[in-house]
This record gives C-alpha cells, structure tokens and sequence, in this order.
C-alpha cells in the first residue's frame, strides 16, 4: 500500500526555499560576479566606489597589500571595463591613478543587490 504525500512528508524538512536565489521568479538563480565576488577585488571596487580616484600606492596602503597582488587584481578590473587606470609623472616619479567606470559602478550594484536579496531570504 503505498503512503500518503501526507505520511511520505512527516518528520522530513521543508523543501528548500528558492525565491532569493531565483529572484521569486522561478528562474534559475542569477550566478555572482566572480570578477567582483573575490575579496581583493571587492575591496578594491569599493574603496573606488567612496572615491573620487586612488592613487595605487593609497590602494595599497588602504587595503594592506602587496605591489604585485594589487596589480595583478586590478588588471584583471581594468580588463573588464570596470577600472580606469591613468599613468602619469610626479616629476621623474611614476604615478598610477585608478578610478571605478560607469560599468564598474553598475557591476557594484549588481552585486550588492544580489548580496542583499541573499541575506534577506536567509534572515526570513
């Protein structure tokens, strides 16, 4: 005799809640933006997002790394249109300036709306 959806479904746990992950829609769940998602990057977008323009040795010291590590993370950001970098001279001094694009900025927000949603869902 075969059970009840009833039976079959006491003492299991609920199904797993989708709507954050999918957007309520149904949908298949939207995947972060690698590019950003890792930590360094992140901080380098948001340090540019509260500024103007950092220069790379303010980057560095704000975010207490290392020349080649900044560099490689923020090339990888400059690659993908979301960081302009201007290079310039302080006399015979090299000087790098960055600063976040219109569609770094949107990426940010992308970002930052799919993190809140996330947090949301698990807060309910």
């Amino acid at each position: 005799m075969a059970k009840s959806n009833a039976a079959r479904s006491a003492g299991k746990p609920a199904a797993p809640r989708l709507a954050a992950l999918t957007g309520g829609r149904g949908g298949v769940a939207p995947e972060l933006d690698r590019l950003i998602h890792e930590r360094l990057r992140l901080a380098i977008v948001s340090s540019l997002a509260v500024n103007q323009s950092l220069s790379f040795n303010e980057l560095k010291a704000l975010l207490r790394t290392s020349d080649g590590n900044l560099s490689v993370h923020a090339r990888k950001l400059e690659d993908a249109g979301y960081l302009a970098c201007d290079k310039s001279f302080d006399g015979r001094i090299p000087r790098t300036e960055f600063r976040l694009t219109a569609s770094g900025r949107k990426a940010l927000e992308r970002y930052l709306e799919h993190m809140e949603g996330l947090i949301r869902s698990v807060r309910r």
